[in-house]
């Protein structure tokens, strides 16, 4: 009965911004670990960025300095504030939640394109 509810792709030109929204229901609040991962055509799915409850944000390499993670953990939503879009950054972006630490439970959204083209 979990459910990860993902919103705010689109499309949207080189250099332009995109704000994602990923809500989550039926899981507990303070949810260990939340974060984004994408997908673009040909390539594996790799991670954006994540962040557990109390350890700082890991981001991956290509959008550093670009792409902002956060999330609230009383609600259980998380957002992906991104910035200076590339070309490259073109790719199903999914919300991916581990409720505990101590299990091997994980959860993902049906996903949310983004496309940047002009």
């Amino acid at each position: 009965q979990v459910q990860l509810v993902e919103s705010g792709g689109g499309l949207v030109l080189p250099g332009g911004s995109l704000r994602l929204s990923c809500a989550a229901s039926g899981v507990r609040d303070s949810i260990y670990n939340m974060g984004w991962y994408r997908q673009a055509p040909g390539k594996q799915r790799e991670m954006v960025a994540e962040r557990t409850l109390f350890g700082p944000t890991d981001y991956a390499d290509a959008v550093k300095g670009r792409f902002t993670f956060s999330r609230d953990n009383a609600k259980n939503t998380a957002h992906l504030q991104m910035y200076r879009l590339k070309l490259e950054d073109t790719a199903v972006y999914f919300c991916y939640v581990r409720p505990s630490a101590g299990t091997s439970q994980e959860y993902w959204g049906q996903g949310t394109q983004v496309t940047v083209s002009s």
